[in-house]
């Protein structure tokens, strides 16, 4: 499988927060998603795969190949959107795609302003309108057409869906869809999110960050077959509590969070056990590292 990441030792140390060390790659023609509750270190992460902070040490390898992303070529490759905005609040819809007109030769202005009437920005047909005076939301959505107005085959989306109602956060799940079939396997993206619920259904490739850390990452269908939800009650509970990682008790259920590999142990005690979502794995191995360093 071909990765169009590949990062080794990747470190980014600040007074009070260090990011890694890092070893992770990025394949190739899928959705990841890059979950972790805020502080782990995602946008810092994603700032520096797309060069926007230097790396205190470490190597990252994009498109199997290169090494230095400050290369226009790369660059050109490689659309990226910042979780509070990119472009100045002084700024108009307009100003946003001439800047992008004029540095990206991938960039198509009409699909730009196709897409901001698909999106009900509301700037779309007040093109002097300044930034200032959209919604968040619809700064995002406005972000969201630059990105995919470009005939970019890597996409770094950080909380994309964050400050989105609803439906526009299945019209982006669509877009996603849309863009990696358009690609026909070379397209890729990476997206941030805090909470995984509203794109799990695009999600293809989960990594899950913690304090810095990475603490979990594979294909979504074979990372949740690696755990099993655990229910029974507090004879079964007894039996088995030292397979389970994190476990809830109340004065009717009990409840927990295991690795597959004790699903045998598990049954035998009485427990039931199931495989878990993408969203229920992310909460548990959260809460399991967030007890680890408490």
């Amino acid at each position: 499988m071909d990765n169009v990441i590949v990062a080794k030792g990747l470190v980014k140390q600040y007074k009070k927060f260090t990011l890694g060390s890092l070893d992770f790659s990025i394949p190739k023609g899928f959705s990841t998603a890059l979950v972790g509750a805020n502080g782990a270190g995602k946008t810092t992460l994603l700032d520096v795969l797309c060069g926007i902070i230097e790396a205190t040490k470490g190597e990252i390898t994009y498109f199997g190949e290169i090494t230095d992303i400050e290369k226009n070529e790369t660059k050109e490759r490689i659309g990226y959107l910042a979780a509070q905005g990119m472009y100045p609040m002084t700024w108009t819809p307009y100003d946003v795609a001439m800047v992008n007109k004029l540095g990206f030769k991938t960039f198509h202005e009409e699909k730009f302003w196709e897409l901001c009437k698909q999106y009900g920005v509301a700037a779309y047909g007040e093109k002097k309108q300044k930034l200032a005076e959209l919604s968040d939301g619809n700064r995002i959505r406005l972000g969201l057409a630059a990105v995919f107005a470009r005939d970019a085959e890597f996409l770094v989306l950080d909380e994309p869906g964050s400050n989105l109602d609803p439906l526009m956060r299945d019209r982006l799940c669509g877009q996603f869809r849309d863009y990696l079939e358009a690609g026909d396997g070379e397209n890729t993206i990476l997206f941030s999110t805090h909470n995984i619920a509203d794109m799990e259904n695009v999600t293809d490739y989960a990594i899950l960050m913690y304090g810095g850390g990475i603490i979990e990452s594979g294909f979504v269908s074979e990372l949740c077959e690696r755990y099993v939800l655990v229910s029974g009650d507090d004879t079964s509970f007894d039996q088995v509590k030292k397979y389970l990682m994190v476990e809830d008790r109340n004065v009717s259920t009990c409840t927990g969070f295991a690795k597959a590999e004790h699903r045998g142990e598990l049954d035998a005690a009485g427990a039931v056990t199931e495989t878990p979502n993408l969203q229920q794995l992310c909460v548990y191995l959260l809460r399991y590292a967030e007890q680890r360093n408490s």
